[in-house]
Formats: C-alpha cells, sequence, structure tokens
C-alpha cells in the first residue's frame, strides 16, 4: 500500500497518491518510493503462465477507458509475466462500468469487452498520453536527454533486426579502432556511444555514418589481396601440374656427372624421381611421359649409372636404354678370368693388366676356399671363381673389392649346391674337379639338356674302361683356353701334337683347373649327368648338338659336319 491508503470498496485513490487515476501502461518505472503492488501481495492469486495466452491465442483484455478525458485508446504492450495480471473481486466502477481490474504494479486497467484488443499493433515505444489529474507524477521520459522508455516486459529479451545492425555497426567501429591503432579518435558524428541514447540517435539517422579509417581499410585490402594472390597461385600451381607440360630441360646436360643408382623392381615413376632429386631431369613427370614414348623405354634395367646433371627427359631416357652406359660389369656364363680382367680395367678406368696382377698376387687374400687352388699347374688361381652375374658399380669400387665380391659369390653358391658332397658320388677326385667339368661343359654346350648329356660324355670319357679316346676329353675348347683363342675351325693334328697340361687332345684326364666360370644350369646339368650312355658329339651349328654313342656314328656326323662346313667357305 501507499502512504495514503486506499478507499473502502470501489473508492479511488486519494488524489494526492502519485498513482491517482488509471493512465494504463506508459512505458514509465515506478518512481522511486512507489511500491509496485498495492496491498498483500497474498491476496492476489496468480494466473496462469504466458504459455496460456500464447495457447489460446489471446491476451488479458481490458474494458474501455474509465476516464472520458482521454481523446483516444491508449495502447498498452503486453505485461512481462502474466503473474502480474491479478484478478480483484468485481466491483461497481465510480464511471459506471462494471469489470475487472487488473493489477499491473503500476496501474489499474479496467476490464474491457472481449471483443477489443488493445494490444494489436501496438507500439511499444509511442508516447502515452498523459493525464491532467492533481498529484500525477511527472513524465520522465519527455525531455531530450532522457533515457528511453523501457520495452514492454513481453519483449525486453527479445533481439530485433534493428538490434541486430546496431550490434553490427558497434563491432564495425571496435574493429576499425583495432585495426587502426588509436582510441577512434577521427570518429565523427557519433556523439556519445555510451547510452542507448546514443545508438538510438544513430538508428534513426541523426548522425552522420562512421568514417572508415584509411589505416584499417589498407590493411584490410592487403590482407584480401594476399588471400586471392595465395589462392591464384596455388590454384595456377595445381593446374599447371594437372594439365600443362611437365618441366624439363633441354640438351644432352651440363659437364658434370653424377651416378645414379636405379634399384631392382623400380618403377618409371620411381626411377623420375631418382633423377631428379640428383639434378639429372627437371620433373620425374617429363621423364616418364619421354620414357613411355619409346618402347625400349619401358625395360630400363635397375644398376647405375653414369648421367649429366640438367638432361632433358628425352636424353636422359637415350643413356639409359643403351645397355654399354649402364655402370654395371655383367659377367657372362663361361667367361674366362682373362675376359673378366679386362672389362674390370675398363670399366673403373684402370690400365690394361691392372686387375690380372691383382689376383695373381692377391689370391690368398681374396676369400677362395680352402679346396681351391690345390694344383701348382693351375693357369689362374681365380678361375671357376669369379661367379657369373651383374654387378653393379659405385664411386667406391676398386678392383680387389670386384674380385672379393666375385669370389664370395662363387663361394657362396657351391656351397649352396654341395659341390663338396657330390664329388665322390661322380667319381671326381675333389670339388674343384667339379667346378672344372661344370666349365667345359659351360663351353662345349648350348643348353641345359645339352650340358646334362654334355656331362655325361665327360664322365664316360674318364672312366677307365675307356678304350675308345683312352680316357682323353679331346674337347676343343681346352686346346682354345691355352691358346686364348675361341676357333672352331683349326687343325686336329695340330692340336693334339700340342703338349700342355690343359690340353685335353693331348694328356688324359682333366686339366688342372676349370677353363671358364661356369653358370647355374651347367653346374646343375654337371651334378646331374643325363645318363644315356652319350660318348660322343659334333655341333651342327652354333645353337644345336648332336650327340651319339658310337664311333662310327661319329665319324659319319663329322663328315657332314665338314661338308657343310666346306659349302659355306664357298669351297
Amino acid at each position: 500500500m501507499t502512504e495514503y491508503g486506499r478507499g473502502p470498496g470501489p473508492e479511488p485513490w486519494h488524489p494526492e497518491d502519485p498513482q491517482y487515476g488509471d493512465q494504463g501502461w506508459t512505458g514509465h518505472e515506478a518512481q522511486q518510493g512507489q511500491m509496485p503492488y498495492v496491498g498483500d501481495p497474498q491476496q492476489y492469486q496468480q494466473e496462469p503462465q504466458q504459455a496460456y495466452y500464447q495457447q489460446q491465442g489471446q491476451y488479458p483484455q481490458a474494458q474501455q477507458m474509465p476516464y472520458q478525458q482521454q481523446q483516444q485508446q491508449q495502447q498498452v504492450p503486453y505485461p512481462q509475466h502474466p503473474q502480474q495480471y491479478q484478478q480483484h473481486p468485481q466491483h461497481q466502477d465510480s464511471y459506471g462500468g462494471q469489470g475487472q481490474v487488473w493489477d499491473t504494479g503500476q496501474g489499474h486497467y479496467a476490464g474491457v469487452p472481449q471483443a477489443a484488443d488493445p494490444y494489436a499493433g501496438a507500439d511499444p515505444y509511442a508516447q502515452q498520453q498523459t493525464s491532467g489529474y492533481p498529484g500525477e507524477a511527472p513524465d520522465l521520459y519527455g525531455t531530450p536527454e532522457a533515457f528511453p522508455p523501457p520495452r514492454p516486459p513481453s519483449q525486453r529479451h527479445l533481439d530485433t533486426e534493428e538490434d541486430w545492425q546496431e550490434e553490427d555497426s558497434r563491432a564495425d567501429q571496435a574493429a576499425d579502432t583495432f585495426l587502426a591503432g588509436g582510441d577512434g579518435g577521427e570518429d565523427d558524428g557519433d556523439g556519445d556511444d555510451n547510452g542507448r541514447g546514443g545508438r538510438r540517435s544513430g538508428r534513426s539517422g541523426g548522425g552522420q555514418p562512421k568514417k572508415r579509417s584509411g589505416m584499417a581499410c589498407l590493411i584490410a585490402a592487403v590482407v584480401i589481396v594476399g588471400v586471392l594472390g595465395g589462392g591464384g597461385y596455388y590454384g595456377y600451381s595445381y593446374i599447371k601440374d594437372k594439365f600443362g607440360a611437365a618441366e624439363d630441360f633441354a640438351g644432352d646436360g651440363i659437364d658434370e656427372t653424377v651416378d645414379v643408382e636405379i634399384p631392382k623392381g623400380a618403377g618409371l615413376g620411381q626411377m623420375g624421381r631418382i633423377l631428379k632429386d640428383a639434378g639429372v631431369v627437371a620433373s620425374a613427370q617429363a621423364f616418364v611421359d619421354a620414357a613411355s614414348a619409346r618402347p625400349e623405354g619401358k625395360s630400363i634395367q635397375p644398376g647405375i649409372y653414369p648421367m649429366k646433371k640438367k638432361m632433358s627427359a628425352a636424353a636422359a631416357v637415350t643413356v639409359m636404354t643403351d645397355p654399354s652406359k649402364l655402370h654395371v660389369l655383367t659377367i657372362s656364363e663361361g667367361m674366362r678370368n682373362s675376359t673378366v680382367y679386362d672389362a674390370i680395367d675398363k670399366k673403373l678406368e684402370k690400365p690394361a693388366g691392372t686387375t690380372k696382377d691383382i689376383a695373381f698376387k692377391q689370391a690368398k687374400t681374396l676369400g677362395l676356399p680352402a679346396w681351391a687352388n690345390n694344383d701348382p699347374k693351375i693357369m689362374d688361381p681365380l678361375e671357376g671363381f669369379l661367379y657369373p652375374m651383374r654387378y653393379d658399380l659405385t664411386k667406391d669400387s676398386t678392383p680387389e673389392s670386384l674380385l672379393k665380391q666375385m669370389v664370395k659369390n662363387a663361394t657362396d653358391k657351391y656351397t649352396e649346391l654341395g659341390v663338396e658332397g657330390k664329388a665322390k658320388e661322380l667319381g671326381l677326385d675333389n670339388p674343384l674337379q667339379v667346378i672344372t667339368v661344370a666349365s667345359l661343359v659351360n663351353a662345349e654346350g648350348k643348353n641345359h639338356d645339352d650340358f646334362r648329356k654334355m656331362s655325361e660324355v665327360v664322365y664316360n670319357r674318364l672312366k677307365k674302361t675307356n678304350d675308345v679316346t683312352n680316357r682323353k676329353i679331346e674337347f676343343d675348347s681346352t686346346y682354345n683356353y691355352v691358346k686364348n683363342q675361341s676357333e672352331i675351325n683349326f687343325n686336329s693334328a695340330e692340336a693334339k701334337a700340342f703338349v700342355h697340361p690343359y690340353n685335353t687332345h693331348n694328356v688324359a684326364g682333366l686339366p688342372p683347373g676349370p677353363i671358364g666360370n661356369p653358370g647355374l644350369d651347367a653346374l646343375n646339368g654337371t651334378l646331374n649327368p643325363d645318363h644315356g650312355g652319350w660318348m660322343f658329339f659334333v655341333a651342327v651349328d652354333e645353337n644345336k648338338t648332336t650327340f651319339t654313342k658310337t664311333f662310327d656314328e661319329h665319324l659319319k656326323l663329322v663328315a657332314e659336319f665338314q661338308a657343310r662346313q666346306k659349302q659355306k667357305n664357298g669351297g
């Protein structure tokens, strides 16, 4: 209650009461010292929550205003909480209106017919008409410097589009101030931005729009240009890599050589990346394109290639498809040591005879097995122990390192095949003789089938019961080895007259040592002879060898061979 109290029944408030008269909701807050509710709050029963009114589609409605002095109907915003609608008992209004009084905590609303909705289209900021009754509280919102009236309770927590625009404007101002590095001193036309009045003034168009800081605009422009420029660069790079021609050098390269090692199983893409990393080609894709364009480009062998830097991809492919350019040393099956030594000297660019000299002087330190070099008549201690295969060369390769690797590979293979244990089974004296037979087989035979038959010929001629050749093997390859030649047509009488431990036309049995480096097929053929009883053979041509069991069959084949040779030579 106020200090004036309330009259009995439907009597109006005391005229001196600041709340005298029912002026409706004006948006004014309760003055200091005034209570928003009259009487004991417990006397008023609370109505349901606002959700009830929203579900029903209506709000409390009031009857016509009881004061005729008002010229137009007051439009009243919705209260914040439906609990503030507190119903009083029905009474006879002093002006004759029968209805209900709703207490909002500030003014009283007389009940009005349900048909009228005083809240429809109401402007929560519309200035309410004031009453001229004495004792009325002054309008605290009518002066220019006053704060704006509060929003209706039901809309105080709703953000309108205007609010969002206002917040965006304030965020822009804060960003400008931060980027400019100042305190907003360049701002003009904004007035006091701390109060709500200043913001309302800006919305109503009363002030001038803010001027952007020049430095902020410059920074923003630089950022945008940087982002667009970076994105454009990466986009251009992606399109160029995806659809453009691959980067490539021109020409055969500069005068700078680098060894490039291509591992086994490497594809063109991996080869290209290795070459690019070594500085040989400009891009891996250029190499892939150049190699794919040539049939031989897809059969590039692994190994070490001496390449020049900054070569065109096509030039790199040309080098790598030329076997002679491959920086490797390939020992073929049956190759003699004399040929191997010369090849090592040439590949490592050593003076002729360098590797042979090392082989003879350092034979005991190169890793030979204990059963090797067991005869003082052996012409070359390493013959038969330079295993035939491909050897990759590097800048650190030396004659010693290559010879050690070859001997090791041969020894490992002989151990794997069980040469030592097989010697006695084959009727041989020692494992070295197994390698010697294999070298003869590899020199005379053409293929795996020939090797098995050829080893059978050797074993049959070595038998003590052999009275046809008297245990002489009579292989032309042994005579050629002594002469360091590879001739098919030579004088047989001269060969038989030449006395030498390795000349099987002149001496019985096997030579002191191998006459070459046998390959795996020749070794397997030696360890697994045909057992067909073969004693003779004739090389029909370079690809075919005919075997016979008797000497008469052999003489017939020899006559046919000589006739072909005479016809071939135009005789």
